[in-house]
């Protein structure tokens, strides 16, 4: 991609523009989508808004209770299935089952994560952040790589953040192997990855008709922040000393709903046709922040998170590291 392609198209759409207002004009009917984390928070909503659309949705489930219950609600050709994305084990069984089983992949929403959580380790010892947020969905997407070719103009979207911003990967100790453990440093690099993630498929998915595109959801209120103490909570001012939603979380947060909109306006938009790689927020292309710019701790993508050359590192070190795991 070019850095030029990172600017606002002007959309139309909005920060508190929801998952139903960016596909009233789509039809997803025949199309098939994977969306991990599909049973809680903004994927949950992802499903829901793809199949009231037509589309039909396979969703991997660590616990087939948990997701049982949160999809009961839901209408539409929703199916699930067992994949956890610490475990390459499962997650390889679970791309060589949807490889017998579809003919097809015109969705992938690499959608689920974990955000600051204490140190642990997954895999052959990675970092549990980037091993899961970052390793995992790369495992997932390279497993099922070719039913994506198979499609005739398939997406992938994954979920990045604007805590991007808070790291570039770290380039000689990736699993916090000689540093101090720092959970939000390792969520950024974690969110870092998944953007650049995008930039490199994008360029993979190129002779197939495909695209990539990375997302920031916008601030939420979901099980993500399952790992954060309510008093850390009260500091960061997302919540007020009486332990509910500050007046800041109220004006800058987002529903559920609003949330999984920039990932259904880049999983669907035809205005992403000419922009392969970008990284979006509010249902638009991010225009690219400095550090030091007003505001850019708040919104915009920085220059580490859209880099080509780190994009293709990462790639060439992700496959390194997958094919020792």
């Amino acid at each position: 991609m070019s850095i030029s392609d990172q600017a606002p198209l002007q959309s139309g759409f909005h920060a508190k523009s929801t998952a139903a207002d960016v596909l009233e004009d789509i039809d997803l009917v025949g199309q098939i989508a994977i969306v991990t984390g599909g049973y809680s928070g903004i994927g949950l909503e992802t499903v829901r808004a793809l199949a009231n659309k037509g589309a039909k949705i396979i969703v991997p489930v660590r616990s087939e209770a948990k997701a049982k219950e949160a999809l009961a609600g839901l209408s539409g050709d929703i199916t699930t299935a067992p994949m956890d994305l610490a475990d390459l084990a499962s997650v390889r069984q679970f791309a060589a089952s949807m490889q017998d089983a579809l003919p097809r992949l015109d969705l992938l929403i690499n959608n689920a994560g974990v955000m600051a959580s204490p140190e642990s380790r997954v895999g052959p010892g990675w970092e549990s952040q980037f091993g899961i947020c970052h390793m995992g969905h790369f495992a997932l997407s390279r497993g099922l790589f070719s039913l994506i070719e198979k499609a005739p103009a398939a997406r992938v979207v994954a979920l990045s953040s604007t805590a991007h911003k808070i790291s570039d990967i770290i380039w000689d100790d990736i699993n916090f192997e000689n540093t101090p453990y720092d959970k939000w440093r390792a969520y950024g690099q974690a969110k870092t990855a998944n953007a650049l993630f995008a930039n490199a498929l994008s360029r993979r998915l190129k002779k197939s008709g495909g695209l990539a595109f990375a997302v920031h959801p916008g601030g939420i209120f979901t099980p993500l922040q399952r790992h954060l103490p309510k008093e850390e909570m009260i500091a960061l001012g997302w919540l007020g000393e009486d332990g509910e939603p500050s007046e800041l979380a109220k004006a800058g947060f987002k529903t559920p709903e609003q949330g999984a909109s920039t990932t259904l306006w880049a999983a669907t938009s035809p205005e992403l046709m000419s922009r392969p790689g970008v990284y979006c927020e509010n249902a638009d292309i991010a225009a690219v922040t400095l550090p030091d710019s007003p505001m850019a701790r708040f919104m915009g993508v920085d220059p580490h998170a859209c880099d080509d050359e780190s994009a293709e590192r990462l790639w060439s070190l992700s496959e390194d590291w997958l094919a020792g795991a």
